[in-house]
């Protein structure tokens, strides 16, 4: 694949960077996982009451930012490293997760076997997370998996506008803006980590949707 114009090998970097992308998409679908589980357990459980309407308020207001701009802004502020960046894009990236889990449980709450724990008198917490939990977890899992392909995408297209990660520290997308002037001399420059990147969110996307049709109950029963 060539070297870039300081003459480091492309593979190498690329492999290298993609260390760093894939950390990033790890702690990114971590944080979100844990952040949209939680507020969309508790919202769900706790639907029609004040609990309920402030994580909507928050969701709401979130929603209603441009994520893109928004991390772009203080990517530029706090100039974050890898780590930094995955807590940032985790940190705004949880809402669609949290509506998604707050539908799932709208369907489980009311059944028999809720109905059961709480007339027995388990707590809040645990019909929560020992009942409702492990029924939503299918869908959690496979959220998890999209959301770490989205935020490989996300980290490549802040580093390429260059709000992201930078030199000396090599990621797909800094691969990309740092040969951007060169394409037309030495288009592998750009091709080798865009690539990468395809490759990567495709693989990850098709792993996401085979747990998606093996942990459907539906499915499983044809």
């Amino acid at each position: 694949m060539g070297t870039d114009e300081a003459g480091r090998d492309v593979l190498t970097r690329g492999i290298y960077g993609g260390r760093i992308s894939l950390r990033i998409g790890i702690f990114v679908a971590a944080v979100s996982l844990t952040l949209g589980v939680f507020m969309g357990l508790i919202s769900g459980y706790y639907a029609a009451t004040w609990i309920d309407d402030l994580i909507n308020a928050i969701i709401m207001l979130l929603g209603s930012i441009p994520e893109l701009f928004l991390l772009i802004i203080l990517a530029r502020i706090f100039q974050p490293g890898p780590e930094g960046l995955a807590l940032l894009i985790g940190i705004f990236g949880w809402t669609g997760l949290s509506r998604l889990v707050r539908g799932q449980i709208f369907s489980v709450r009311e059944r028999e076997y809720i109905l059961a724990s709480r007339a027995i008198g388990s707590s809040s917490w645990r019909i929560m997370l020992q009942h409702i939990l492990p029924n939503v977890s299918s869908i959690i899992i496979v959220s998890g998996i999209f959301t770490m392909a989205g935020a490989i995408i996300t980290e490549a297209g802040l580093s390429f506008l260059g709000v992201g990660i930078g030199p000396p520290l090599a990621s797909w997308g800094n691969m990309m803006q740092g040969s951007l002037g060169n394409f037309t001399d030495a288009p592998w420059l750009v091709i080798t980590p865009g690539l990468f990147i395809f490759l990567t969110t495709l693989s990850i996307y098709l792993l996401g949707d085979g747990l998606r049709d093996a942990l459907d109950p539906m499915l499983r029963t044809k």
